[in-house]
């Protein structure tokens, strides 16, 4: 590595750089720290033991140190969408729920839904519910207080 040892480090942090292009896993971000770091070293004369070392140190360090920081920053947030967007939300029963009749509807933004009570209670018309589990087009709900009239 004496001489164009420059060369395979700087071949290093190309082939890392487009890995991390590749996979955005920030893993290879952390070895093209420790590449540009050895190619460093081996301009400032260590020896090949040394570059290696101070790839490796470089690399670790800047793994452990910083990646959870900036992965808290990049990674997006996780927001329900479409149906897992209703889980949580209240809505008022349209229709009488009786699971052992298969009844039930409610309208939640316009649109009117299948329910099912989550434990099995029969629910009259103007309760309002909590939208608890979701099963094919059948929303199951809890009571959140008691028939509005």
């Amino acid at each position: 590595m004496h001489g164009y040892g420059w060369a395979i480090w700087l071949i290093a942090l190309v082939v890392f750089g487009i890995a991390e292009a590749a996979t955005v896993s920030m893993v290879s971000l952390w070895f093209m720290g420790g590449a540009l770091a050895a190619m460093i070293a081996q301009f400032l004369g260590a020896g090949p033991w040394v570059q290696i070392a101070v790839f490796l140190v470089v690399s670790a360090v800047l793994l452990a140190c910083l990646r959870p920081f900036v992965r808290k920053f990049v990674s997006p947030k996780r927001t329900a969408t479409n149906i897992d967007a209703l889980i949580g939300r209240e809505a008022i029963i349209t229709e009488v729920v009786d699971d052992l009749r298969a009844t039930g509807a409610l309208k939640l933004d316009g649109r009117e839904w299948t329910a099912r009570s989550a434990a099995g209670e029969t629910l009259p018309v103007g309760t309002v519910v909590k939208i608890v589990k979701i099963e094919g087009v059948k929303l199951y709900v809890e009571p959140v207080c008691a028939a509005v009239t």
